[in-house]
């Protein structure tokens, strides 16, 4: 699986490099900055927040990580659970409080082209990526495994059929280890895809903040988003820490997340002269990245998170599991979500 970054990577800068280009444009209407601009004060702020940004994502992306080291946060222990459980509830309220409101608002602008007006363009986009992801982790572990197989060759099926006619007991083990070989190729997936989701969505808000010049708008967004990527970086350590990564690949995916709002935030910096958020080329793009990563992140929230969590036999099983469950969900979800009066 440490080729999707091989492949991934050069795309994802190709993308840093190619969306200033994108977003910088002639606007139609006016600017809706709210606070008096000042350059030099709103660059103090910037600076704060990329170095804020920077410490506290890598901080809650290394928490859920340290599980092979501190015994509390083991992945089979409970506090771990519902630690994943909470992230989980930030990441839905990222994609349905965060994510999508701002899509809408972008696809529906009046600065933009008759055309985007016409056709709901915000729910369209997030149903496409729905799909998108449900076809990637349905097919893409599957196709995995059979390449792996083919390269094999026939000496390690000849062996397998040995191992499987051997004795009934074995054949068992056998399937079992093929079943848990799965579903660990299914959870690395997950993690990549989710990785993907948020840190599109991270790039986008980092240039937002970097190309701001009010300093009034940047000081609530400080903070606001210094927890809104410690709680996103739980969240995602959480599915990384399922996949059981190599070590050198979960340093990379957590450096991954940890670098690229502040990346964006100089990026925002750079072309803070020339950036205007309200022409129809940075409406449109971000629309579209906005809506595509709203329906990455509620379905795997959702479906690859909650869903199975809330189904495990040990949560069944015990009450107080259920009961810390649904509070967990509901205090992330809750706190991501007040999160969205600042930020």
């Amino acid at each position: 699986m440490s080729s999707f970054y091989t492949k991934f990577c050069p795309m994802f800068l190709c993308l840093l490099v190619l969306l200033p280009s994108l977003v910088v444009g002639e606007c139609t209407c006016d600017s809706e900055e709210s606070g008096e601009r000042n350059k030099p004060e709103a660059l103090k702020y910037k600076l704060v927040a990329l170095a804020s940004i920077l410490v506290f994502g890598g901080i809650g992306v290394c928490i859920p990580l340290l599980g092979k080291f501190v015994t509390w946060l083991n992945p089979e222990n409970n506090l771990f659970y519902m630690i994943k459980v909470f992230a989980a509830g930030v990441i839905l309220s990222t994609g349905c409080v965060h994510i999508l409101p701002d899509a809408f608002e972008n696809l529906t602008s009046p600065c933009l082209n008759e055309i985007w007006g016409k056709f709901p363009w915000t729910g369209f986009l997030m149903m496409m990526a729905v799909i998108l992801v449900l076809i990637i982790e349905s097919f893409l572990p599957g196709y995995i495994t059979k390449s792996s197989s083919n390269k094999n060759g026939d000496e390690e099926n000849s062996e397998h059929q040995v191992h499987t006619h051997a004795t009934h007991g074995h054949a068992h083990g056998s399937v079992a280890a093929a079943a848990d070989a799965n579903q660990l190729l299914r959870d690395r997936v997950l993690a990549q895809v989710l990785e993907l989701g948020i840190v599109v969505h991270s790039v986008i808000i980092g240039i937002s903040l970097g190309a701001s010049q009010s300093p009034d708008t940047i000081k609530p967004l400080v903070i606001a988003l210094t927890f809104h990527q410690f709680f996103e970086g739980m969240g995602l350590a959480g599915c990384i820490s399922q996949g059981k990564f190599k070590a050198r690949n979960m340093i990379i995916m957590a450096l991954f997340f940890a670098l690229t709002t502040p990346i964006g935030i100089a990026i925002g910096i750079g072309i803070s002269d020339s950036y205007d958020e309200n022409s129809p080329k940075a409406l449109a793009v971000e629309g579209i990245l906005n809506a595509t990563s709203a329906g990455i992140l509620i379905y795997m929230a959702l479906v690859d998170l909650l869903a199975p969590g809330f189904r495990e036999s040990k949560v069944q099983s015990s009450g107080r599991l259920q009961l810390g469950s649904i509070l967990s969900v509901l205090f992330g979800a809750g706190s991501m979500s007040l999160l969205a009066v600042w930020a």
